[in-house]
């Protein structure tokens, strides 16, 4: 029996976090919980999911892959309960084994589900429970074993007593069933306890009782059980996911020097010999070798070429290429690509638009839905103006121009390749290549007026 599925209990609200939103959507590294859950049993190679939401929850539907399914838990019964909710699922899926997790515990990972799939399998278990030992347990159920270490049963915080809440051996939240086990074990659950809710863990005892082989696997890490009910814990996560993110990147030989302040994302790719100064956020990125990021920067979903330098800048869902240098304090909008060797400087903003290699914006100009070429000059104060109020057109400027300070660009327009625009020029027409362009009001000087008008003068 080689087939899996996944039931992933994600149907709880978000009131202990303070939020208006389900709690398995409270993100770690910029990443809802739920998602590292789905993803970790994806990586594990469960392709068949489903998820037990809340009958109101299409924000969790949001995130969710195509293909998971989904089961609704009105009423909040307990864990037993949820899973109860997922009866056609499981019962469609009856000859698999199914692994059931919390949708808000991000750090379970590939090798804790393979691993405790491979310790049921080969003891033919019908039920595998995934333990860890914590310094202090509080809070989670208690993992009872028997004279031969043994799996007897697992006592819930609110019903342990004294001795029991001393076990340092703790319930993740994780198990293995055999499909056909756990369908029958859900028909004999009760709420004859403390909180008066079906509990997922009295299968355990239903499993002793009936003489079924069940095991418990141990967690290499107690990390993977770790959950959040508050902001604290929450940030307590995120701070246990960005260290071990940090020294994954040190150990690929990546220089974060000041590390405390640096928030890295899983899904970002840092070469060799990069730089990373404080205060940088890099989200879904890819950063060549030999670079410099920051201090002060924040990327999403960019690619940075090899070599290249990011200072005090903003980018999203944009390229630089190698030897290019942005910032200080530059904004690189969706649909940006910047060529090697391209300098975009302080307070200069990129939308949608190409800029050619080794062409310098250096100041104070936004360059929006245009294609600039190779080695052209663009002065302070350039603007494309790319919108007029209904459309938006681009601007095309060739290689080699020469851009004067405050040019005005009226799209749809073009400047031909080593086209010289004078400062001041409000461009409405196109430029052929190597003409000069002037499109200003002639200066009138009148001497002495000033003087004679000084009564005027504050």
């Amino acid at each position: 029996m080689d087939k899996t599925c996944a039931l992933v209990l994600a149907a709880g609200d978000g009131k202990r976090m303070k939020s208006r939103h389900p709690k398995v959507l409270c993100e770690v590294l910029f990443k809802p919980m739920l998602s590292w859950v789905i993803d970790s049993c994806r990586l594990a190679e469960i392709e068949e999911l489903c998820v037990v939401v809340a009958p109101d929850a299409d924000e969790v539907r949001a995130v969710l892959p195509e293909g998971c399914r989904t089961a609704e838990q009105a009423e909040k019964l307990g864990t037993g309960h949820a899973v109860m909710m997922a009866a056609d699922f499981l019962e469609e899926h009856r000859d698999c084994s199914v692994l059931v997790l919390c949708g808000d515990a991000p750090f379970v990972d590939e090798e804790t589900i393979r691993g405790a799939l491979r310790e049921h399998r080969e003891n033919g278990h019908d039920l595998t429970v995934v333990a860890a030992r914590l310094e202090d347990p509080t809070g989670y159920g208690r993992i009872i074993r028997d004279e031969n270490g043994g799996l007897r049963a697992i006592v819930e915080q609110r019903d342990a007593d004294e001795k029991t809440r001393l076990i340092q051996e703790v319930n993740s939240g994780i198990y293995w069933f055999e499909a056909a086990f756990l369908l029958d074990a859900l028909n004999k659950l009760g709420t004859d306890n403390a909180q008066g809710e079906y509990y997922l863990t009295d299968t355990v005892a239903i499993a002793v009782s009936e003489h079924r082989p069940a095991g418990i696997y141990r967690a290499e890490s107690p990390d993977v059980i770790l959950g959040a009910n508050s902001r604290k814990e929450l940030a307590r996560l995120n701070e246990i996911a960005r260290k071990r993110v940090i020294e994954r990147q040190l150990d690929q030989g990546v220089n974060i020097p000041f590390p405390d302040s640096v928030v890295i994302c899983p899904d970002t790719v840092i070469g060799r010999d990069t730089t990373v100064l404080p205060g940088c956020i890099l989200r879904r990125s890819r950063i060549a070798e030999g670079c410099l990021i920051g201090p002060y920067t924040m990327l999403t979903g960019c690619e940075v070429g090899e070599g290249a330098r990011v200072e005090q800048s903003t980018g999203e869902d944009s390229q630089v290429a190698g030897g290019a240098r942005i910032g200080p304090y530059a904004r690189l909008r969706p649909g940006s690509r910047i060529g090697a060797g391209a300098k975009i400087g302080n307070f200069v903003e990129i939308k949608n638009s190409r800029i050619g290699e080794k062409t310098s914006a250096a100041h104070l100009s936004y360059l929006g839905d245009s294609d600039v070429g190779k080695e052209v000059n663009v002065g302070c104060g350039v603007v494309t103006a790319n919108y007029d109020g209904k459309q938006k057109f681009r601007t095309r400027i060739g290689d080699r121009a020469f851009i004067g300070c405050n040019t005005n660009f009226i799209a749809p327009v073009s400047a031909g390749a080593g086209s010289v625009i004078a400062a001041g020029t409000t461009v409405t027409e196109d430029i052929p290549d190597d003409a000069l362009a002037v499109g200003r009001a002639r200066q009138e000087t009148r001497p002495g007026w000033a003087r004679e008008k000084g009564k005027y003068r504050r």
